[in-house]
């Protein structure tokens, strides 16, 4: 029975190679490792410095290949944002960074297709949401104060769709 495999691996962001675990996985589906790495460094590169959940599905007739992947937690990529090396245990008490709303915008157009949202809007919210969990201000606020503001339409015209 011919079908699809699918290899699951987490990758180094921009950084996959063909050594373990994604080489040998891949040899053995005899598909072209190298048009396969490729293809991953190219779509994972915009989370350079983070791990990354990948998926490979490979047709076995074919050969063909598609890349799904998956995106690092909010939390990683506020503390990769922010280019520091541990978050805050203390929310609300210790503040470990301050994140600008544009870097908050970035954030969450990255999360954007996992998350269960209906706009950008409540995804910037959700980001900040961690912010409150994780003790990182944006622009220079509490988190919650930043949330209200949004609500009230006030950065309207950084978040747009």
């Amino acid at each position: 029975m011919m079908g699809k495999k699918t290899i699951d691996a987490l990758v180094d962001g921009g950084k996959a190679s063909a050594g373990p675990p994604l080489g040998p996985a891949l040899g053995q589906l005899k598909v072209n490792v190298k048009a396969v790495i490729d293809a991953i460094n190219e779509k994972t590169k915009v989370f350079a410095g983070m791990k990354v959940p990948v998926k490979v599905i490979v047709d076995d007739e074919t050969k063909e290949f598609e890349i799904e992947v998956g995106t690092p937690p909010v939390s990683q990529l506020i503390k990769n944002e922010l280019k520091i090396e541990k978050l805050s245990q203390q929310s609300g008490k210790d503040f470990v960074g301050n994140l600008s709303i544009e870097q908050v915008v970035k954030i969450a157009k990255m999360k954007r297709e996992g998350m269960l949202v209906n706009s950008l809007k409540s995804a910037v919210k959700s980001v900040i949401g961690t912010c409150v969990s994780v003790g990182v201000m944006v622009e220079g606020k509490n988190p919650k104060e930043v949330i209200k503001e949004i609500d009230e339409g006030k950065y309207d015209e950084i978040i747009k769709e």
